[in-house]
């Protein structure tokens, strides 16, 4: 388990069966505890490297877009409720 917030990050499971969902592969995976988590592949050692940057560049541009808009927004507000 590879995803660095997912409870059981850097534990090692054992891959019961793999199947297709959404056209993306999932793992089902023994948890240790006669029960199965079922874990898309991005979040094992078997799927992509992840990058190394939680955000790209375009991705903090949107976001900054967005607060912005909204804030701009709430300023025309008078806040009074009437």
């Amino acid at each position: 388990m590879t995803h660095p917030f997912h409870v059981l990050a850097g534990q090692q499971l054992d891959i019961l069966f793999v199947k297709r969902r959404g056209g993306a592969l999932v793992f089902v995976c023994a948890t240790g505890t006669d029960g199965s988590v079922t874990l898309p592949q991005e979040w094992t050692d078997r799927g992509p490297v992840p990058a190394a940057d939680r955000l790209a560049v375009d991705g903090l541009c949107a976001a900054r877009a967005l607060v912005d808009a909204l804030v701009s927004r709430g300023a025309g507000e008078d806040g009074g409720g009437s």
